[in-house]
Formats: structure tokens, C-alpha cells, sequence
């Protein structure tokens, strides 16, 4: 007995949310989708399914309107502009919207949070994060890496001292131990990241720095 193919975009459906994929009931406030739209466009680039419910469950799109609000948001809500493509198909006999927004070099794109003030925000699993401060000299420097340059001192070292004492260490944490200021150390982390020297993984509620493990050819 022959078995029927799933439908490709099922697939992606079953694989639930995730880094690079976001479901949207329906779109129904341009400014929260820009949110969505800049945080795929500052990150790794990923995909909206509109039409499908949180828990993958396939309603349909309900009318036309929901493509112009994702123009509308990408247009006036983020700064600068995310481009995008868009896409129909025919999913058990019900329309979604698929719309696909690619990593930009343009970073940091910018949408309003819910006070309207403009912030970039970035992909974290199925989450739409805010940047923080180190994420931002990272973007604004990342063009010009052959004028960074890292000298070591008793900070440098000490940063380094912690960083390969303990697997993790929390922002707050790492920042006390060399007592430099919060604008120093923010530069000096987003160096080190530069450098490749050190990952950062920004959380919900907190951030974390590691030593960058680099694997043998």
C-alpha cells in the first residue's frame, strides 16, 4: 500500500516553533509583529506561519488583510525596514500564509515594545528577546574587526580566570568581580565576542557568558 506524502509545510508544522519558526493565529497589531519581524531579521532569519495556532493546529488565514498588516508593520513599525517574502499554500484544505524574513545586514533593526519606544530585539528558541547593550556594540563594531585589538591586563585576566573557573557566569555576576563599570565591561565583552574569544547567550530573565570552544580541524 502505497503512502500518501505529507504535505512539506505539515512537516514544518509538526516540528512545532522553534529558532527559525514563529506561528500566528492571525495578525490583528502591525506593531507586536514587527517585533517578531526584526528578532528573525537581527538573528539567523526564520519564518511566520499565519493561519496556525501555537499548539500547530491549522485554522487557515481569515482574510486578505492579514499580508497588508505584515507590510504595514514591516514598513512603519520597523526602522530600519525588514524586507520579506510571502507565500500561499493550501494546507488540509485551509490557506496560510507563510512569510519568510531572512538574516539582514542591515542589524539592528528596531520595533516599538509596549511603551511604543523603539528596541532591537533577537531570536532565542521560540522567544522574541530584547538586545541588550553588549549585543549592540557587537552590531555596531562587527564591520570593523581589524581595529579591535584586546590588551591583557589584571581585567582581562581575571575575566578569562572566571570564565574557565566556572562553565557559565551570569552577567551581574562577572561584572562584580572586576569592578570596572558597566560601559567598560560591556566594551570589553563585546570584544571578546568579536574576537571569538567568548559566547554569549542572552536568556529571558538573565545573560550568560562561556569561553568560546573552538573544535580541531
Amino acid at each position: 500500500m502505497k503512502l500518501k506524502k505529507q504535505h512539506p509545510l505539515k512537516v514544518l508544522i509538526d516540528g512545532g516553533e522553534g529558532q527559525h519558526l514563529d506561528f500566528k493565529l492571525e495578525i490583528s497589531d502591525a506593531a507586536k509583529i514587527a517585533r517578531s519581524l526584526v528578532a528573525f531579521a537581527n538573528t539567523d532569519g526564520g519564518k511566520l506561519l499565519i493561519g496556525v495556532k501555537d499548539n500547530g493546529a491549522i485554522v487557515g488565514v481569515r482574510s486578505e488583510e492579514e499580508f497588508y498588516m505584515i507590510d504595514n508593520a514591516a514598513k512603519r513599525f520597523c526602522r530600519p525596514e525588514v524586507y520579506f517574502s510571502s507565500k500561499e499554500w493550501m494546507v488540509e484544505g485551509k490557506k496560510i500564509l507563510e512569510i519568510g524574513i531572512p538574516k539582514s545586514p542591515l542589524v539592528p533593526h528596531k520595533a516599538p515594545d509596549t511603551k511604543a519606544r523603539f528596541k532591537a530585539y533577537i531570536r532565542k528558541n521560540d522567544q522574541n528577546l530584547l538586545a541588550n547593550g553588549i549585543m549592540t556594540k557587537v552590531w555596531a563594531r562587527q564591520d570593523s574587526l581589524d581595529n579591535i585589538e584586546i590588551t591583557y591586563g589584571d581585567t582581562e585576566r581575571e575575566i578569562m580566570h572566571q570564565l574557565d573557573k566556572h562553565k557559565s557566569c551570569e552577567y551581574d555576576d562577572l561584572c562584580a568581580c572586576v569592578s570596572i563599570g558597566k560601559h567598560k565591561f560591556e566594551d570589553l565583552m563585546a570584544n571578546f565576542i568579536l574576537m571569538d574569544i567568548v559566547e554569549m547567550h542572552i536568556l529571558e530573565i538573565k545573560t550568560l557568558f562561556q569561553l568560546k570552544i573552538h573544535k580541531e580541524d
